[in-house]
């Protein structure tokens, strides 16, 4: 997640143009007031940068309705933003002649010695090439005995079990490389992953109000706290679901405000040599290799605009930081608020700001009818199934009455259709995310609960129909 090894506090950067007060006609300003109504997200915090200097700001409260204001001073956790850091934690190893980019991860990390992921290099890792899946990077371990809350015991569990598929074939988006690669840092760091981030990127960039989750260094600060979609609204995240643990910190656990990523993406445009020099900070910004087009070091890569970018998403928050690659524009926007399959939408917000830090105009705002009629459609399903229950139980003599080719294909055919739609559901729907449905519920608890309430009373409503055709007066229970 974190670059390493920086010696020097940079001037230029802790020192850059500093928050200034918005008119009312700017731009960011003009579109967060047409935005933010329809969002359904509490708060936003963004930062805009333009030729070596930047701006920041936010809209909109800390928790749903307690009126505290968000600020462009305001921590949020940045997601999978923070396997930009590791990836520059890493390249300041490489600097320091303590890692070699193409070197097999079983050279550095004993536990990978003899295991199929033995050849697996360091560039795999950082550019998703390593075979390990995004199913393996979302599972939770919670079969595990040891601490689940270390890097390194995870890492153990992954090394074991190996990747999915052939090392080096294909991309596929998986937090299990950053993992790894965490615990590659502090190997050969000999410092905790959070320290080492802290000690060597953070406080070199004067990012103040960043830490890593689980260390000292975030303790008492206030975060915004997330919110997930509810039935059309948004509620809290539970403090038990907030991201705060070590063990997934290099794949996702950094915390930061907008101001200070704002530091951090100056840093990365400066053109000059710092906490990694200019010729590598172009390195994770290309493409990492031939079956890597897309993605470099760290960083999404969109040739068309010329931009690196990386999202992030925990349990009540979404975020993107966005950079040019040939001009000095960048920016980052920070949402309390998931968004999904629903009324709820926060990529709009993302995608606008994302586009004003690169100097375009953002796209119209969209209808959505697709999420929104699946969610209505998954919504209403539970009562059509239990108004069949009852209508099958009102017409149960014609039930029983039923016979012949067609009368069994009418009794048990709605058993497989609706066996076929509560496998969609729970298990083939949750896969397309990389996830499952558990590991999809602490983003849209309602959306699980539907979709489970669906299959539950679908099924129920087919067995209770052939049920009650095989038993009754005169019948022999099937």
């Amino acid at each position: 997640m974190w670059r390493c090894l920086a010696l020097l506090v940079i001037p230029v950067l802790t020192g850059a143009a500093q928050p200034q007060a918005e008119p009312q006609s700017d731009p960011v300003e003009v579109f967060l007031d047409d935005a933010m109504p329809a969002t359904a997200a509490p708060g936003v915090a963004w930062a805009i940068l333009d030729n070596g200097e930047w701006r920041s700001g936010g809209r909109g409260e800390l928790v749903l309705g307690r009126g505290q204001p968000v600020t462009g001073d305001t921590p949020f956790p940045l997601g999978s933003i923070s396997k930009s850091f590791t990836a520059l934690a890493i390249m300041q190893l490489v600097e320091a002649d303590r890692l070699e980019l193409d070197g097999a991860i079983a050279d550095y990390l004993d536990v990978f010695a003899g295991q199929s992921g033995a050849a697996i290099t360091i560039r795999q890792l950082l550019s998703h090439t390593s075979g390990y899946s995004t199913l393996q990077g979302n599972q939770s371990h919670a079969g595990l005995a040891e601490d689940r809350d270390d890097v390194s015991v995870r890492v153990r569990h992954l090394a074991m079990s190996g990747p999915a598929g052939p090392v080096g074939s294909r991309w596929q988006y998986s937090n299990a490389n950053y993992l790894i690669l965490g615990a590659l840092i502090e190997t050969v760091s000999g410092l905790e992953y959070g320290a080492y981030v802290e000690t060597r990127i953070l406080e070199p960039l004067g990012m103040d109000d960043s830490f890593v989750g689980g260390s000292d260094r975030g303790a008492h600060r206030v975060v915004a706290t997330g919110h997930n979609p509810w039935f059309g609204g948004r509620r809290p995240v539970a403090v038990s679901d907030q991201p705060s643990g070590r063990a997934m910190a290099p794949a996702g656990g950094v915390v930061g405000s907008a101001a200070d990523v704002a530091r951090y993406l100056t840093m990365m445009m400066n053109g000059e040599d710092d906490l990694i020099t200019a010729g590598n900070k172009a390195v994770m910004l290309q493409p990492a290799n031939a079956v890597s087009p897309h993605y470099g070091l760290g960083w999404f890569l969109d040739a068309e605009a010329d931009a690196a970018f990386h999202t992030g998403l925990v349990p009540g928050v979404e975020t993107i930081a966005v950079l040019s690659r040939s001009r000095q524009r960048g920016g980052v926007a920070l949402v309390n608020a998931n968004g999904g399959m629903g009324f709820v939408v926060t990529g709009e917000i993302l995608a606008g700001m994302s586009a004003l830090a690169l100097g375009e105009a953002p796209g119209p705002a969209g209808r959505h009818l697709g999420p929104k009629s699946l969610y209505l459609m998954v919504l209403v399903l539970p009562v059509i199934f239990l108004a069949g229950i009852i209508t099958a139980w009102l017409r149960r003599d014609g039930l029983r009455a039923k016979s012949g080719v067609l009368g069994a294909f009418s009794l048990y055919f709605p058993v497989l259709a609706t066996g076929a739609m509560a496998f969609v559901f729970l298990d083939l729907l949750p896969k397309l995310f990389g996830s499952t449905l558990m590991g999809i519920n602490p983003y849209q608890p309602d959306m699980v609960i539907l979709l489970l309430a669906s299959s539950v009373t679908g099924l129920g409503f087919a067995v209770f129909r052939l049920i009650l055709a095989h038993t009754g007066p005169g019948r022999s229970a099937a």
